[in-house]
């Protein structure tokens, strides 16, 4: 297999042995000490989802309840054993602590598209004197690996100023070009995004994630020939993220600070968002940034270059939702997807969430 046999013992490792050999940098270490051991077969197998519902329009729907909505597990209904409406308009009506969390992605994008995607940020932050609606926190992803700032503000003031202290230094490798250097972004990319999942899930409520970015190279067509072991370690890879960005509570959101590009390059990643049953269906497009998320109930904002707008539009999901918990049936084996869906009884009106996870016997 030559090169690609090269590329893929790098890229198919499964993420848990990434992160094993990756170590979190001091800024996304854990801010408790609480395990983060993931729960398989233990008795806590209840799951969370955060549903958005909106009009035909995209302004969401308030004041629902848990009789309005249908829960499917691979189309067959399942009971709802929680159910509470967030709503910022309503203090009272509140969940663990909300965050909107800013990745600024100088590994997938060229100077020039950093540049634009720092400067639009700022003009996000600093709209309404830079009072912002929810706690937000950035991210700068580079060469280095993923620099989070400590804390939250609702200032978008501070955040600003923050931004502006890496003006310089955003792209401080040389990266190697070709396969080889499609090989590193998606490395790279997985690595941070992965210990991201992991920083979080130790801290309760939703995160919405909104990573600025072209995303990284989906390394997938008809050149890519995979032996049953890289499709095995490919499929163990989709699973941990899958689980780990479930089990965070992360929504992840695409925005493509290129815009009005190419529109069937635009739409290429819809090919690969049916939820992956079996290593023999694995590709590592599953992993696209895009990919992922729609899988987690998140949006796909890449053709527009107004990164303003695209970062508000994408925010406004914390203003209300739904959150809706169920106790999965038993698998028959380990790893078995099971598709969700939610259905809403009133006409005009969306449901978004997450599209499946990975059940355990």
């Amino acid at each position: 297999m030559g090169r690609l046999f090269r590329l893929f013992l790098v890229l198919l490792l499964p993420l848990s042995a990434v992160w094993a050999q990756n170590a979190p940098s001091p800024q996304l270490q854990p801010r408790t000490s609480e395990s983060t051991k993931v729960p398989s077969n233990g008795t806590d197998r209840r799951i969370t989802l955060d549903v958005q519902v909106t009009d035909k329009a995209g302004a969401p729907i308030r004041g629902l309840q848990q009789q309005d909505f249908t829960l499917l597990d691979d189309k067959l209904p399942l009971n709802i054993v929680s159910f509470q409406a967030v709503d910022s308009a309503v203090p009272a009506a509140t969940d663990p602590p909300l965050e909107v969390i800013l990745v600024v992605d100088a590994v997938n994008a060229s100077f020039q598209a950093v540049s634009n995607e720092k400067n639009e940020l700022k003009k996000y932050l600093l709209q309404n004197g830079g009072k912002l609606p929810q706690p937000m926190s950035l991210i700068l992803f580079t060469d280095t690996g993923a620099q989070m700032q400590n804390g939250s503000s609702r200032d978008g003031n501070v955040l600003a100023s923050l931004l502006d202290q890496y003006e310089l230094g955003l792209r401080e490798n040389h990266r190697s070009q070709g396969v080889y250097g499609a090989e590193e972004r998606f490395s790279k990319s997985l690595t941070a995004i992965s210990q991201l999942a992991a920083y979080e899930r130790t801290r309760p409520g939703r995160k919405l994630v909104i990573w600025i970015s072209p995303g990284w190279p989906l390394l997938s067509g008809p050149r890519i020939s995979l032996s049953a072991k890289e499709e095995q370690q490919l499929f163990n890879s989709i699973v941990a993220a899958s689980t780990e960005l479930r089990q965070a509570r992360i929504t992840l959101y695409s925005v493509d600070p290129l815009g009005l590009g190419d529109f069937r390059q635009a739409v290429y990643y819809e090919e690969f968002l049916k939820g992956v049953s079996s290593p023999s269906r694995a590709l590592p497009a599953n992993l696209g940034l895009p990919v992922l998320a729609v899988q987690t109930g998140g949006r796909v904002l890449n053709l527009t270059n107004d990164i303003t707008a695209a970062v508000a539009e994408c925010a406004a999901d914390a203003n209300a939702f739904y959150v809706i918990s169920f106790d999965p049936p038993r698998a028959d084996k380990p790893n078995e997807y099971h598709s969700v869906g939610i259905a809403v009884d009133k006409p005009g009106i969306t449901a978004r969430t997450r599209t499946g996870y990975y059940n355990q016997p």
